[in-house]
């Protein structure tokens, strides 16, 4: 292994063992009594039975894209912080096609419904793409105008459009819409008296990791990939080499954009039952990318294990009730836990300027002994 990626592995360890102590010392200070059997739990539920590999694995779906969005999106030097946005526009377009288009066959209608999500992803990432392109608009500013435009104007259509009376919510996805399931329910189970208890996880997990490659090879193996970075690198040297760079800046956020819709898509595809309810709140997924991003190092592979971790700690961290910690406790364990993540670059610095200044000093030491070393052989020589 290279000694960078060595120094990648250390420093994701290392934030993750930060934030699991930070965890627990606000467990001990909440309930000091409680607070081992809590953190055990944390730690252990998400592998305690087949059933909950198969719910972290449901659960990391649409974060991993999330997190591919905005680790794209970093690659070519732009902060994608809109992923939330559009994670909920390709939710509801999803949803859309997955409740109205009936007259499709199951199968295209499940197809219909993701690329529309990618493509309502993309339109909606083209937004703050654009404005940087253009206008030289900071995307941080325009991802949260139209993160907060997203979530309204969905509000809006949900209501009018599809709205369930009876549930307050959105109306929900049809069986026949949801993603199937690629015989996982057979293997993620657990006993349940005479029968057994399946997790939803479905295909999804396969689209994500195959996305996850996909991403690797255009940003590594194409001159397009090359192209995006070099921007992100240094823009006046790609400007000078002749690289289009506003239409590379439209481009990214576009492609970052349908990363969060195909996450919106499959996150209500699941058959849980999951629908869009009408609040003034944005996604989390959107935000928890950012922590998966960069966990991941931004490298499309980590993210798939950063996306895996993250979600068996929200897993753990749910199941922690019982043990009498408040709700706005469990929030604040797993929110310490999971965005100290975001650490993870200020750590590998740390560790980098660490190993640079230790192997300078024994540059000096070596340099200086071989000094001596000529020195006590011209000493001899004289003698």
């Amino acid at each position: 292994m290279k000694k960078g990626g060595t120094l990648n592995i250390l420093s994701s360890i290392l934030v993750i063992i930060a934030g699991l102590l930070i965890g627990f010392i606000i467990l001990l200070i909440s309930d000091a009594s409680q607070a081992a059997p809590a953190f055990r739990t944390i730690l252990t539920f998400g592998a305690s039975t087949m059933r909950n590999v198969g719910d972290v694995l449901l659960f990391a779906t649409p974060i991993i894209l999330t997190g591919l969005s905005v680790a794209f999106a970093f690659k070519t030097g732009l902060f994608n912080i809109g992923a939330t946005g559009q994670f909920t526009f390709g939710a509801f377009v999803a949803i859309f096609v997955g409740v109205n288009f009936d007259f499709l066959p199951p199968w295209l209608r499940i197809i219909t419904s993701v690329a529309g999500a990618a493509v309502a992803g993309a339109l909606w990432g083209a937004i703050p793409g654009l404005l940087k392109a253009y206008r030289n608009v900071h995307e941080v500013i325009s991802c949260i105008m139209t993160n907060y435009i997203g979530m309204f104007f969905v509000n809006y259509m949900v209501i009018n459009f599809m709205f369930d009376q009876g549930r307050g919510t959105s109306t929900a996805m049809p069986s026949t819409s949801n993603l199937p399931s690629m015989g996982f329910d057979r293997i993620f189970r657990e006993p349940f008296g005479a029968a057994f208890r399946s997790s939803a996880v479905n295909i999804g997990i396969v689209i994500a990791i195959l996305l996850a490659i996909l991403v690797y090879v255009i940003l590594e193996k194409t001159t397009f990939g090359y192209e995006l970075k070099a921007c992100g690198f240094n823009k006046d040297a790609a400007k000078y080499a002749g690289i289009n760079q506003n239409k590379n800046i439209v481009f990214s956020m576009m492609i970052s954009g349908a990363l969060a819709g195909v996450g919106g898509a499959l996150n209500f595809m699941n058959g849980t039952g999951l629908s869009m309810s009408i609040v003034d709140n944005l996604a989390k997924e959107g935000f928890t990318g950012i922590s998966v991003a960069f966990l991941g190092l931004n490298h499309p592979i980590g993210i798939i294990f950063s996306g895996v971790f993250v979600s068996y700690i929200f897993l753990g961290g749910a199941r922690i009730q019982p043990f009498g910690f408040s709700t706005e406790i469990i929030e604040m364990v797993i929110s310490v836990i999971i965005y100290f993540c975001a650490f993870v670059f200020l750590v590998k610095a740390f560790l980098l300027g660490a190993i640079k200044k230790f192997f300078a000093k024994e540059v000096v030491a070596a340099s200086e002994n071989k000094e001596k070393d000529v020195d006590e052989a011209k000493g001899g020589k004289s003698s």
